[in-house]
């Protein structure tokens, strides 16, 4: 039996252990606490290290007077290099009203950042900070001065090299964009409003971000502003790994996110510029939509993924490889092509004259096709067919479509095999978009020929189920979905 002294015992025991215990806690996580503290990122360092390769870049023009707008009212350079970034007319700028006797004096019109890539002078920034440009200036962090040449700008990557006279320059580092991680602590120098060397961090907020532009930029949360275009996103390794080209704002200032263009793809750029003076980028002659969820899953696609084909281009690579409007591009030379602003990038990367595999889903079945790629140039202009009167008369399907047959001419216009036009739509079709004018090519993933095929199909579908229509409206191709239950 356990007396009091036992009890006193045990009890002065169990103190001293949970005492011990949590002197040995407290101990582990004061010995780690220096060691998280070395894990912080030191700034200071990568600063002496890579700032001396960041320079400041300002641009004028020849104009009325120097650093002067309308009324002859001093100019900001930073205001104008911001209404410039986001398409904003600049009052009295290029283009407006000059009189030819004034005299043309350079005067300011914007400032930007950049890095110097070579140590014989060449330096990496925007195209949209030397866009217009009649005079270039580089000013290193010595405080050094350049007059630089344009070497190359182009706008669809918004990459642009120019060239100093200079040699022994600090030459930036350049990092693998394959290693940067989400959240990974990232630097960017710059000038913001004409301030040199301002130095800014955050994190990697997310990679492969689209935008809508040619290329899949890298978000940060990292304060950029107007004249911070150009600059160096750099890792902690001293690393450039883009360039700070874009901003998502409502007021025209840093709202807490940020775009830099991936450093291996405007390497790529750069390279061609250097050499040339131009980037060859390769074509097919199509115009792409995205593939959306609703879509994939009523022709079977299942995924969403792909770039469907809204348009071919006469004549062009596309249309003699026989590719056709309503196409789904799902591979090329084997590269999975995800969303259709996959397309462009690996097409464009293709060297003209060469042949690329495709695969292409076309009504519920994949395809092999090959494709001999040209080089890029102006889009031709889509001319919309004309209208004809229609061959017969109207008959009005189950779907709330009146159809009508297509005449030879239009069909020999628009380069199909059948197909019909839309006189009217109403109820569940007019809700999802079909009008009048509209021709139908399928139904389903059936290939349309003339209205009583049209109609037969349109007879047979369950009211209980969706149904898919491809769709062609002037030069254009898409697909409609009429929802269940019309």
């Amino acid at each position: 039996m356990l007396n009091v002294a036992d009890l006193l015992v045990s009890s002065t025991a169990r103190r001293r252990w949970i005492g011990a215990a949590a002197f040995a806690i407290m101990s582990a996580l004061a010995s780690q606490a220096p060691a998280q503290a070395r894990e912080l990122p030191d700034f200071p360092d990568l600063v002496e290290k890579v700032g001396p390769s960041v320079v400041n870049i300002r641009t004028t023009e020849r104009g009325r007077l120097a650093g002067a707008g309308p009324g002859g009212a001093e100019r900001d350079p930073n205001i104008e290099e911001f209404l410039r970034r986001f398409g904003i007319p600049m009052p009295g700028g290029r283009g407006g009203p000059r009189n030819d006797d004034e005299p043309q004096q350079a005067q300011p019109r914007g400032v930007g950042s950049g890095f110097i890539l070579t140590a014989d002078g060449f330096v990496m920034t925007n195209a949209h900070v030397v866009e217009g440009a009649d005079e270039v200036i580089v000013t290193l962090t010595d405080k050094r001065e350049y007059k630089a040449k344009l070497i190359g700008a182009d706008k669809r990557t918004d990459v642009a090299v120019v060239k100093i006279d200079a040699t022994g320059l600090p030459a930036v580092r350049i990092g693998d964009v394959n290693r940067l991680r989400v959240g990974e602590w990232v630097m960017a120098i710059g000038s913001p409003f004409g301030l040199a060397n301002s130095v800014t961090a955050g994190i990697v907020s997310a990679k492969a971000r689209e935008t809508g532009d040619y290329l899949p930029f890298i978000q940060t949360d990292v304060a950029i502003n107007p004249g911070n275009s150009g600059g160096p996103l750099i890792n902690m390794r001293g690393e450039v790994v883009g360039i700070n080209s874009q901003i998502y704002s409502r007021s025209g200032g840093y709202m807490g996110i940020a775009f830099a263009i991936p450093i291996d793809e405007a390497t790529r750029v750069s390279d061609q510029l250097r050499s040339s003076g131009r980037v060859i980028r390769g074509r097919i002659g199509v115009t792409i939509a995205a593939v959306t969820k609703e879509v994939a899953e009523s022709i079977g696609l299942g995924k969403a993924a792909g770039a469907m084909v809204r348009g071919v281009e006469a004549g062009g690579p596309a249309d003699k490889a026989g590719i056709e409007a309503g196409d789904i591009i799902t591979r090329v030379d084997g590269k999975v092509i995800e969303s259709s602003v996959d397309l462009p990038r690996i097409i464009g990367s293709i060297k003209p004259g060469a042949r690329a595999a495709l695969q292409v889903y076309r009504r519920g079945a994949y395809r092999d096709m090959s494709v001999t790629v040209v080089e890029f140039e102006a889009e031709q202009q889509a001319k919309a067919p004309t209208p004809e009167p229609a061959a017969s008369a109207a008959a009005k399907s189950a779907l709330g479509l009146t159809v009508v047959e297509l005449t030879d001419g239009q069909r020999k216009e628009m380069k199909v095999r059948g197909g019909v036009r839309v006189e009217s739509a109403e109820g569940a079709a007019a809700r999802a978009g079909m009008r009048s004018g509209d021709v139908v090519l399928a139904m389903n993933n059936t290939e349309i020929t003339d209205v009583r095929q049209f109609m037969g199909l349109a007879a047979k579908v369950e009211k209980s189920k969706s149904v898919n229509l491809m769709v062609r409206r002037g030069e254009w191709v898409n697909y409609v979905v009429i929802p269940a239950g019309r």
